[in-house]
């Protein structure tokens, strides 16, 4: 009693990709594990089953597909990307890797066009008990800075539902390996380190909150790469 509820992982997203879809995630799976050599470090907590929002760096399209892949079995099936409607809507192959391989929660980034507010269907996401893939740079990072201030959405999720794990993920490498521009991909080594979970403090406003949870993310950069 008195334990905070947790969604069950298993209730989360849809009841299941199809033949070809799973066939599909194993086939982008190997390609990105022999292209990448991509390793998970869980530095400040474990790969459990618990509903989390890992929020991590973004510099590529491939970043949320090298997270998904160093999760285990069980936790990417309750696990779901969010990304870009404009871009993963282009063709019909985006549409069938982001719908049906990873179950993506696909948003509309243009406010004249879009029809509900974007945190509304990541809230009901995470009420239908998935985790989610978020990045709080809320588009690719092409300059220079190791990380672009952070916009509110990752503060409003937060705040909407404060017993979810909010989870640091640094993506190393990726954009070296698949630079702008570019569609065949640079076989260098890529790591995705997880750090430890935050939360919204009591009485936590939106800027702290973004640059305490910004600042625990560069925290897990490597060395070299650190700002400053």
């Amino acid at each position: 009693m008195g334990a905070r509820r947790r969604p069950p992982v298993a209730s989360a997203g849809r009841s299941g990709p199809g033949v070809i879809a799973r066939l599909f995630a194993v086939a982008v799976m190997i390609f990105a594990r022999l292209v990448t050599g991509v390793r998970g470090e869980w530095q400040g907590c474990l790969p459990e089953a618990r509903q989390r929002i890992y929020f991590a760096n973004h510099t590529s399209h491939g970043d949320f597909v090298l997270i998904w892949t160093v999760l285990p079995a069980a936790l990417r099936r309750s696990t779901r990307p969010v990304a870009a409607a404009d871009y993963w809507r282009q063709d019909r192959l985006r549409r069938f890797i982001a719908e049906q391989v990873f179950d993506a929660v696909l948003i509309d980034r243009d406010p004249a066009s879009r029809q509900a507010d974007p945190i509304e269907i990541l809230l009901a996401a995470l009420d239908r008990g998935a985790s989610l893939i978020f990045f709080p740079e809320g588009s690719r990072n092409l300059t220079d800075e190791k990380l672009l201030p952070f916009r509110g959405g990752l503060y409003r999720l937060a705040s909407a539902r404060p017993h979810i794990e909010l989870v640091p993920v640094w993506i190393d490498n990726l954009n070296r390996v698949l630079p702008k521009g570019e569609v065949i991909p640079l076989p260098l080594l890529c790591t995705v380190t997880f750090g430890t979970p935050l939360c919204v403090t009591s009485g936590e406003e939106s800027a702290p909150f973004r640059e305490r949870s910004r600042a625990a993310l560069l925290a897990l950069a490597p060395a070299a790469e650190e700002e400053g």
